[in-house]
């Protein structure tokens, strides 16, 4: 029997995993995460054989995670990301696997054949290495991406259109999709939140709550409810309330963007 904890931010990914690993009959769940800080704490408590970890989180992200377990605790991890760029080779020279989301469960069988290959034939020494070689390609492929322009590819109907990220207003979340509101139009691509926050980057797009993103530049008014949470009208007439969890940060990024320090005094 494998133990394995899962680590994702988002609930989906989390139920998609728990899912997958309910059909193997050779793995149990010893943990769920939502953030890196829980999740380190956690399996520096009692570390899994193996670990399904999100590479990119609001809190502390898979990366720093994975480099803070020294070998005595490190198990064989397949990380799960939502960006292509971290090319497939990355994961073969490190004799790892990664989940590119969205996953079925014929793609999640195979991962967990490489992974009962690999329990077998790797010390704590050698995944350490793996996994330092594998961390340095991601990051390299990444910082490659950070030069590129954002690119947001829309189905209409039977066509394809590219759309200009600067006219996006807000994304948010539905399942494997989501959707993009640009003036009163609103667009569905087949993507995560985590994928399209990190390819409008280059943007100043802050999240209001889990499920959602807002394009500050097309803000053009802010009110507060009487606890505290941010009301944002954007320029084309949609309203998003903040939650209370991203309020702060949602704050700090409209006092940033303001010539007034005190913008934010209600």
């Amino acid at each position: 029997m494998l133990n394995v904890m899962l680590v994702d931010d988002e609930a989906d990914g989390l139920r998609v995993l728990r899912e997958c690993c309910g059909q193997e009959p050779d793995l149990q769940i010893i943990g769920e995460y939502g953030g890196g800080d829980d999740a380190l704490e956690a399996i520096r408590s009692g570390p899994p054989d193996v670990l399904f970890l999100d590479i990119s989180m609001a809190t502390m992200d898979g990366m720093t995670l994975a480099r803070s377990l020294g070998e005595p605790l490190l198990p064989l991890i397949v990380f799960v990301t939502a960006y292509e760029q971290y090319a497939l080779e990355a994961f073969e020279v490190a004799a790892l696997d990664y989940l590119l989301k969205p996953f079925d469960r014929v793609r999640f069988r195979g991962t967990i054949e490489r992974v009962r290959r690999h329990m077998q034939g790797r010390n704590a020494a050698q995944r350490r290495d793996a996994l330092d070689g594998m961390i340095e390609r991601i990051e390299a492929a990444d910082n490659a991406r950070t030069e590129e322009r954002a690119r947001i590819l829309v189905r209409l109907g039977a066509h394809l259109q590219m759309l200009d990220p600067e006219l996006i207003e807000l994304v948010t979340a539905q399942r494997n999709y989501v959707k993009v509101r640009v003036g009163r139009e609103t667009y569905t691509v087949r993507s995560t939140l985590q994928h399209t926050e990190k390819t409008l980057q280059s943007l100043p797009m802050v999240r209001v709550n889990r499920s959602c993103l807002v394009n500050l530049n097309h803000v053009r008014r802010t009110s507060y409810t009487p606890r505290g949470d941010i009301i944002l009208v954007l320029s084309g007439g949609t309203t998003i309330t903040s939650s209370q969890g991203c309020r702060e940060s949602v704050r700090q990024q409209l006092v940033r963007l303001s010539v007034a320090p005190d913008c934010d005094e209600r």
